[in-house]
């Protein structure tokens, strides 16, 4: 015998199983025995859940924030150092090749004539040619980039008569082929056209920049630009070989990248 009943408190019988009500406007449906109950709407937050969940975000953000910045730091300085290991090894190829460093400004520099910050380096490292003639040189870097630099205005930029890895034309042992030793240079490692002493230049750079914004050694409006400081003709911490570096500003705090010490030196004064 099989019955149905909804009112509170009252019995209902189905295949032998008894079941109560417990409230009088339940709504009840029964199958093989079975109670379902239809499910109520879910609610909405509560102002304290949803404060709650605001608190969680902002601990999960001041934890997760300084490790990334971590993080960013750190590539940072990884990538500068890369960077600088292929040019130190270059210039070592360079050597290997002519039997001396690359030339470099004087240090300290004369009337005329520029600091560390900007030198030949490019020049020297991806190799150039002589489009005019042995009395009256024209350079012209191998890939054809301009400009092209007469020998007065490269004592003007760089403070040197010219540059050692030149193609030259000539007869038998005087004919002379540039070699560039930086084949994987990326654009982002090159500013091209910097204007030094009125005469515009390429200067090779790391890719990294500042990073800070108000970081900018090479005078305002020049975010990005932060060339690789190089002397070869008076290094002070390399006797004998080069002094190679570069500075990077992280987070207020100076981060010096050099090749004299595998650490990075904080606050570090630059040679």
């Amino acid at each position: 015998m099989k019955k149905y009943q909804t009112v509170e408190g009252r019995e209902t019988i189905f295949g032998g199983a008894s079941y109560t009500s417990p409230q009088p406007c339940s709504f009840y449906h029964f199958k093989l025995g079975t109670r379902v109950t239809r499910p109520s709407d879910a609610s909405a937050f509560t102002l304290i859940e949803l404060l709650t969940v605001i608190a969680i975000m902002g601990v999960l953000a001041a934890l997760i924030l300084p490790v990334a910045g971590a993080v960013k730091k750190h590539q940072y300085l990884y990538n500068a150092q890369a960077e600088m290991e292929k040019v130190a090894t270059a210039i070592d190829r360079y050597k290997a090749a002519y039997g001396f460093y690359p030339p470099s400004p004087p240090i300290p520099p004369t009337a005329g004539t520029p600091s560390t910050l900007v030198n030949q380096l490019y020049y020297e490292l991806t190799g150039t040619t002589n489009i005019g003639t042995p009395a009256s040189p024209n350079y012209q870097s191998l890939d054809g980039s301009p400009p092209t630099l007469t020998a007065a205005q490269v004592q003007s930029a760089f403070g040197v008569g010219g540059f050692m890895n030149c193609s030259k034309a000539a007869s038998g042992e005087d004919a002379s082929t540039a070699r560039d030793f930086l084949p994987d240079l990326k654009p982002k490692q090159v500013w091209p056209l910097y204007t030094n002493y009125s005469v515009g230049v390429n200067l090779l750079i790391c890719s990294v920049g500042g990073p800070d914004p108000n970081y900018q050694p090479m005078g305002p409006g020049t975010q990005d630009l932060n060339p690789w400081r190089y002397n070869s003709s008076s290094p002070t911490n390399n006797p004998g070989s080069y002094d190679l570096w570069i500075q990077l500003s992280i987070g207020g705090k100076t981060n010096l990248i050099c090749n004299w010490t595998k650490q990075v030196q904080i606050n570090s004064p630059l040679p």
